[in-house]
């Protein structure tokens, strides 16, 4: 998870002066999609970026005018497609970037709101009126905006919303040749991922280097970690002992996705079984079951392709 509101509150708290850049529109191949920021203290310490290297040298010196004069600054940069090559992109684009002062424009006790709803995952955004100057907190995270980490602006006004999302997180019930595959599938995509088996013959360092690794019943794992709007949840073990008492807290969490692995026939099985202990038509129909896309997956990483895409597309709003 990034720390860049975090940090321009400390530095703020510690008479040091932020300033927030945020990247509010893109043409082209800009280097940083819409939302990412940059943080300037007033002494030209940064942290985070807006475009990989291109003009982040521009945006400190326009940051420190404007913690200076306190008052918001909106600009516009081209990246040549020689800047844009010398961070690894083959062509530029053109950004427009937010500069807001902390304690002026964005408000110490927002920002704090901002960090302390961050501390405990909570799906928060920054809604800023351009054209007024007002800013405020939005805490909802099960709009579309929310599960596709869509900061942009509102259809057809100036205001300016900036989603700040929790990290992904990825629990896995069952250490098996599939998760081996998984976990470090999603890793790279951005999931903070856990992998859950009392097995110690399977869940260990040794099969899982660098995983969170929960030697426990997985019903106790789940309930521990906690299942929100952006946890998924994967049942890999094929026995219901291991996999249904997890499952019944995934189908009562907001979880965002929920896969168990398993032929046709064992899903209907599974069906019948959270069927009796009084779950209904809609509530079943959240398990992805068999679990993954239809790719014709013949091998564990395949398989793990197959998850990961299928995630990938219910997180982000498309056909899973």
């Amino acid at each position: 998870m990034d720390q860049i509101p975090e940090t321009a509150l400390a530095w703020h708290d510690a008479g040091r002066g932020a300033v927030l850049a945020t990247v509010i529109e893109t043409w082209g191949s800009a280097p940083r999609r819409v939302g990412s920021q940059l943080v300037i203290s007033g002494d030209g310490q940064i942290e985070g970026s807006v475009s990989g290297g291109c003009v982040e040298g521009a945006v400190v010196v326009e940051a420190l005018e404007a913690l200076a004069d306190g008052g918001q600054r909106l600009l516009e940069y081209g990246v040549s497609d020689g800047d844009a090559f010398a961070v690894g992109l083959a062509c530029g684009g053109t950004i427009r970037v937010l500069l807001e002062p902390v304690g002026t424009v964005l408000t110490r006790d927002l920002l704090a709101q901002l960090v302390a709803a961050r501390a405990v995952r909570q799906p928060v955004a920054v809604v800023a009126d351009l054209g007024t100057g007002a800013r405020r907190l939005d805490l909802a995270g099960h709009a579309p905006r929310f599960r596709a980490d869509r900061s942009g602006f509102e259809e057809g006004t100036q205001t300016f919303v900036t989603i700040h999302n929790p990290p992904l997180r990825l629990l896995v019930v069952g250490a098996v040749h599939i998760a081996q595959a998984l976990v470090p599938m999603a890793r790279l995509a951005g999931h903070d991922a856990f992998v859950i088996d009392p097995r110690e013959a399977f869940g260990n360092s040794a099969r899982f280097p660098d995983a969170h690794i929960l030697n426990d019943w997985p019903d106790e794992a789940v309930a521990t970690l906690g299942l929100d709007t952006r946890s998924a949840l994967v049942l890999l073990t094929h026995d219901p002992k291991l996999d249904d008492p997890a499952l019944v807290l995934g189908l009562r969490s907001p979880a965002f996705y929920i896969g168990a692995l398993g032929s046709t026939r064992t899903h209907a099985k599974r069906c019948e079984r959270l069927a009796d202990m009084g779950f209904g038509p809609d509530d079943l129909a959240r398990i992805h079951g068999p679990i993954g896309l239809n790719i014709g997956a013949a091998n564990p990483a395949e398989i793990a392709v197959a998850i990961l895409a299928q995630m990938t597309a219910v997180l982000r709003g498309g056909q899973p």
